[in-house]
C-alpha cells in the first residue's frame, strides 16, 4: 500500500469518528450495542463536573464581519458557552432552544454558542438567517481550536460558568434544555437566581 493511500485512509478514518461522536445521542445505533447499563452507570451521563472550578478559557471568537470575543472578558456575568457546528443534528436541533434560554435570561446570563465548522461563515451565516434566532450571534471557530484546548471532541458541548468565571458543569451531547435538570444547571450558573 501507498503512503498517500495510507494517510488518505487514516484521514477518512479519522473524519468518520469524530462525525460518529456528533450524532451518537441522536436516534437508534448504527450497530447493536449490547447490555451497556454497566458502562453508562460507570459514567457521569451528559453532565459532567469534572472540571468544575476551571476558568473561562482565553479564547477570542470572530463573528462573520470581524467583530471579536474574548472569553476571558465575560467574566464578571454567568455564561453558557455552547460549542457546536451546522453539520451536528443534535447541535442544530437545541439551537432555538438556546436561543429562547438567551431571550428568556437576556441581562443576566450571557449565551454565547461558537461554530467549530471550518468552512466558518459560508455555512454559518445561512443557518444564523434561517433560523431567524434573536438572541444567538453567530461566533466562529474554524480551527476548532476551542474544542481542542477545553479537551472535547464530542458536539455539541456545552459549559456553564458562574459570574466569577468559574466553570459549574459542563454537557456533551444532545441535552433537553428546556427540561429541569437544565433548568437547576443555569440556576446554579447564575448564582440561584432564575
Amino acid at each position: 500500500m501507498s503512503r498517500s493511500l495510507s494517510v488518505t485512509l487514516a484521514l477518512a478514518l479519522g473524519f468518520a469518528v469524530s462525525l460518529a461522536g456528533c450524532d451518537r445521542e441522536s436516534g437508534t445505533d448504527a450497530q447493536p450495542q449490547g447490555d451497556t447499563t454497566a458502562t453508562q452507570s460507570a459514567k457521569e451521563g451528559p453532565v459532567s463536573r469534572k472540571f468544575a472550578g476551571e476558568t473561562l478559557p482565553e479564547f477570542t471568537a470572530t463573528d462573520p464581519s470581524g467583530k471579536t470575543l474574548d472569553l476571558a472578558s465575560l467574566k464578571g456575568q454567568p455564561v453558557l458557552l455552547n460549542l457546536w457546528a451546522t453539520w451536528c443534528a443534535p447541535c442544530k436541533a437545541e439551537m432555538p432552544v438556546l436561543d429562547a434560554i438567551a431571550g428568556e435570561h437576556q441581562g443576566k446570563l450571557r449565551v454565547v454558542t461558537i461554530s467549530q465548522d471550518m468552512k466558518g461563515a459560508e455555512v454559518v451565516t445561512p443557518f444564523f438567517t434561517e433560523g431567524k434566532f434573536a438572541h444567538l450571534e453567530p461566533w466562529l471557530d474554524t480551527k476548532s481550536d476551542l474544542s481542542f484546548n477545553s479537551g472535547t471532541s464530542d458536539l455539541p458541548t456545552t459549559f456553564l460558568y458562574d459570574a466569577s468565571g468559574k466553570e459549574v458543569a459542563r454537557v456533551t451531547g444532545a441535552f433537553d434544555w428546556e427540561g429541569e435538570e437544565a433548568r437547576a444547571l443555569i440556576s446554579e450558573a447564575m448564582g440561584g437566581a432564575g
